[in-house]
């Protein structure tokens, strides 16, 4: 009971900070917003998290359409980039000495590309004055952490020792189905992640299930969870699914982690009261933001499944956590192709691979971050 009072004193506090104005995206998932619209005004972060969190140089930047934007030029700049047009006034690319494209941007669109991994903003870049513009927060919250985890060292935890992990769904909660191959989300999660624990273990971590069997648990006890345990680092495991009109068509792979605040989430709030509210998840916005890219490039790569998306969604398993957290749908059940692959222990087994490398990519960039941090060691052999 005092947690969800804590809950919804954290929406009305959020609410009063927002009173008198409105933000969200121009486009909802991942479509591109309509030509004549503009992203609409957002406020300014609030000082105290603006102080904190602000990377250590500040961003040049201009108010277009009532938000604060920065000039891709300046990122460019910034991190020793060369921009060039793909298509002119539409497309941007930064390339390195070498030649490698590093980032790619388009025109009124909400996702943007690092190293050929697709990341979505809580914004539409904008054209204007013949460059491409990103906005201010997704400059700060997203773009700056994942090209210099370095530059916010302060604000990232040293690499992670206990993680908990967790299977979607479970109990009397199958998850979503695929009738015609006899498959449940909550058993194919909890197979992954049986999977995953013996591998990180193996690895050095320590290891600790929201459930280890067919059980239900609920959705708000999932982060307690984690909290209680003081966890370093938490992954929720699920598989998605489509309507069947269109079931057949879509595939691949999403990872999810925290909104920041200020920000639409990728499928836009009902609540629209959540935006400007500044919930636990959010004090590890940049660690959340590596955590989710390292994890979601790794699955990509294992599985070579189709790219849907680093994305941000204030999920319940999210929003109160006070480690850094994702949540990945690693498969679709409702496309039948994929389904069958999901139900070969072969290709969960290479999910499971695919995580702990993603677990280990992160921990090697918090580890650069920190020079003098050092990885746990193995556990002893049963």
């Amino acid at each position: 009971m005092a947690r969800l009072r804590a809950r919804g004193l954290a929406v009305i506090l959020g609410a009063l900070a927002w009173a008198g104005g409105c933000a969200g995206p121009a486009a909802a998932n991942g479509q591109p917003a309509a030509a004549a619209a503009a992203p609409a005004p957002m406020p300014p972060p609030d000082p105290v998290s603006a102080r904190v969190e602000a990377p250590p140089r500040l961003w040049p930047f201009k108010h277009i359409f009532g938000a604060d934007y920065v000039d891709v030029a300046a990122i460019a700049g910034r991190y020793d980039l060369k921009p060039a047009w793909v298509t002119s006034g539409r497309t941007l690319q930064l390339t390195d000495a070498q030649g490698r494209v590093r980032l790619k941007f388009e025109d009124r669109n909400r996702d943007f590309y690092l190293d050929g991994v697709r990341i979505f903003m809580g914004e539409p870049t904008v054209g204007y004055q013949g460059g491409l513009w990103v906005s201010k927060i997704d400059v700060i919250k997203t773009i700056a952490p994942l090209m210099r985890p370095d530059e916010p060292a302060g604000l990232l935890p040293p690499p992670p020792r206990l993680i908990v992990l967790d299977p979607g769904h479970g109990g009397n909660d199958p998850g979503n189905q695929n009738p015609r191959l006899h498959l449940n989300e909550k058993d194919m999660t909890l197979d992954v992640v049986l999977r995953l624990r013996k591998l990180l273990e193996a690895r050095g971590y320590r290891v600790l299930l929201t459930r280890s069997e067919d059980r239900r648990v609920d959705l708000d006890e999932r982060d307690v969870i984690a909290d209680r345990a003081k966890a370093d680092l938490f992954l929720s495991v699920h598989f998605n699914a489509l309507p069947a009109a269109i079931a057949q068509r879509v595939s691949g792979t999403e990872t999810y982690v925290m909104t920041p605040q200020f920000q639409a989430s990728t499928e836009v709030e009902q609540d629209r009261s959540m935006i400007p509210t500044r919930y636990p998840g959010n004090r590890n916005d940049p660690a959340n933001i590596l955590f989710g890219f390292a994890l979601h490039r790794q699955v990509l790569r294992h599985l070579a499944s189709s790219d849907r998306g680093l994305k941000r969604r204030r999920l319940a398993v999210l929003r109160m956590l006070d480690c850094p957290g994702a949540l990945i749908e690693a498969a679709f059940l409702s496309n039948d192709a994929e389904a069958r692959r999901v139900a070969t222990p072969e290709f969960r087994q290479q999910i499971a691979d695919a995580i702990a490398d993603g677990v280990d990519a992160y921990a090697a960039l918090l580890a650069a971050a920190h020079p003098a941090a050092i990885r746990p060691a193995p556990l002893p052999s049963p």
